[in-house]
């Protein structure tokens, strides 16, 4: 069944599809992060976007060197098992599984909260005023959380059904939503932005240095989302080519257009509410739709872009929620293809031809998570964005780590693209590069994740604790097959890779890599024993 599956993935993504294959994943994480980083970070929003997307810029070419080097569908578990091991591949598969399941729940609460845009102007109430207590439980907004179940219940049936989204829905999304948010910094900056404000919040509206820090690991939410590029690498014509292209060209979009988004925000005079005199009071109170009360405030569109903004916000998070379900099911697939986990996840319906299984117990498994952050009241959304921040920059660790050691265990493989800031080494008669940007890279994501540790409670508790069960899921499954815990079984490399390459029709690449192995055979037999 894997078998048929692999042999049915066709190269059909062009360069504006696999750019907007990212887009609508990464493109959507600005509509949910805006809201959140703002309520902490506060007049240094802007600081905790740059600062968050410096270190993305870096995962992002390093997304970018191991999907054009291996075209395969497994993303960073895949860089991770072919890196690291059997058994870090399996870590790295399970944080981005975490992921997964929360981009679910995340972005499917997200997108029933920029439908709630629209309650006041027809009933003349906002959800945050419908709550309930369930003992010790209070502010619960039960009418968010039905929405939000109805949501991922609605993508259950779609999936089962074998119903997705297409490449051309993708598309015509992404490109009205690329021009709206164009639209909204640009007419934003010259109409209604006022440098006074933003240097007031600046110098008077600091965080302290623990929301700072806590913010600014929220902030990487805005950026996860790379992981989709290289999933589709296997069904991507000439990836080769096409994969730098397009990661490059979406890693410094959606940079500009989250630091845009925050420095617009704290510039914009928004009519107050109450006591909340600061743009990053009201926008840190708004986590449901922030980008529609941004745009609703720009003088002569905010009428219309305020509304418009809602409608694309929630379409686009609904998809990259769809995506989150899509994504499991693939992910599933190569962690059961490499024996991480038990071939019954792949199991397919009989009629529809869907991963019916998998499509399920995650999907499940984001529905209990919406129930418990909704629990928390109006700290949902931020309960579900620390646990997304945490299986990210664990995922993100694991595939610089993967990077730097691949340079010197696979010399061999032709990179079309290559992190910048190399140093070359010769040990012996091979020459190898050793990435330095990797290194930055690595520390960058390692001090995310020290400040998802250190400031957030539940994401330090829960994230483990997630990693710990798959774990022993998998310990079980191991054994109970002969299998190596914490040690690989023994993989075909260098003929999974030439398959991979003759499938891409990346020939040249194919011939760069039978002539780098054939000159290693040659210079090993030539070296006396």
């Amino acid at each position: 069944m894997a078998g048929t599956e692999q042999e049915g993935l066709r190269r059909d993504v062009t360069v504006w599809g696999s750019y907007m294959w990212g887009f609508a994943d990464v493109g959507a994480d600005s509509y949910v992060a805006l809201g959140l980083v703002m309520a902490y970070a506060q007049g240094a929003t802007s600081l905790a976007f740059a600062l968050a997307g410096l270190v993305y810029i870096m995962i992002g070419l390093a997304y970018t060197e191991l999907a054009a080097t291996y075209p395969v569908a497994g993303g960073g578990q895949y860089f991770a098992l072919r890196g690291l091991g059997d058994f870090w591949g399996f870590v790295a598969g399970s944080a981005l599984l975490l992921d997964y399941t929360i981009d679910i729940a995340l972005f499917s609460l997200a997108s029933a909260g920029y439908i709630n845009f629209f309650l006041p102007m027809f009933f003349g109430v906002k959800v945050s005023d419908l709550t309930i207590s369930i003992g010790p439980f209070h502010q619960i907004e039960y009418v968010w959380l039905l929405e939000t179940l109805c949501l991922i219940l609605f993508l259950i049936w779609l999936n089962i059904r074998g119903i997705r989204e297409s490449s051309l829905l993708n598309e015509i999304v992404g490109v009205i939503v690329i021009a709206s948010e164009a639209g909204i910094v640009l007419f934003g900056f010259i109409a209604a932005w006022r440098p006074e404000i933003f240097a007031f919040q600046w110098l008077h509206q600091f965080p302290s240095t623990r929301n700072f820090m806590y913010g600014t690991s929220l902030a990487i939410i805005s950026f996860v989302g790379l992981e989709s590029i290289s999933q589709a690498a296997q069904e991507t014509r000439r990836p080769a080519t096409i994969v730098p292209r397009t990661s490059i060209a979406l890693i410094f979009s959606v940079f500009i257009f989250a630091t845009a988004f925050a420095t617009l925000g704290l510039g914009v005079a928004i009519p107050a509410e109450g006591s909340l005199i600061h743009p990053w009071q009201l926008l840190g109170a708004h986590q449901d739709n922030p980008v529609a009360v941004l745009a609703q405030a720009i003088p002569f569109i905010g009428y219309i872009a305020g509304p418009l903004t809602a409608v694309l916000g929630a379409l686009i998070l609904l998809i990259s929620a769809n995506s989150g379900v899509m994504s499991a099911s693939r992910l599933t697939y190569s962690m059961s293809r490499f024996h991480f986990i038990d071939t019954w996840f792949d199991a397919v319906h009989e009629k529809y031809r869907t991963p019916v299984r998998t499509i399920a117990i995650f999907s499940a498994i984001a529905v209990v998570q919406v129930i418990l952050a909704s629990l928390t009241g109006p700290k949902a959304m931020d309960t579900l964005g620390n646990m997304y921040a945490f299986g990210a920059s664990t995922g993100y660790l694991l595939v610089f780590i993967a990077l730097i050691r691949l340079r010197f265990t696979d010399p061999y493989s032709p990179r079309p693209y290559k992190v910048p800031l190399n140093i070359r080494l010769k040990v012996g008669n091979q020459s190898y590069e050793f990435p330095v940007l990797a290194v930055i890279g690595a520390l960058g994501v390692a001090s995310i994740l020290a400040m998802v540790v250190l400031t957030h409670e539940i994401g330090r508790i829960a994230g483990p604790a997630w990693i710990v069960a798959c774990f022993c899921y998998y310990a079980w499954y191991r054994r109970r097959h002969k299998l190596p815990v914490f040690r690989s079984v023994k993989h075909d490399w260098e003929a999974q890779q030439i398959e991979v390459l003759q499938d891409a029709e990346e020939f040249d690449l194919l011939e760069r890599y039978r002539a780098a192995l054939l000159a290693r055979d040659r210079a090993r037999e030539d070296t006396p024993e």
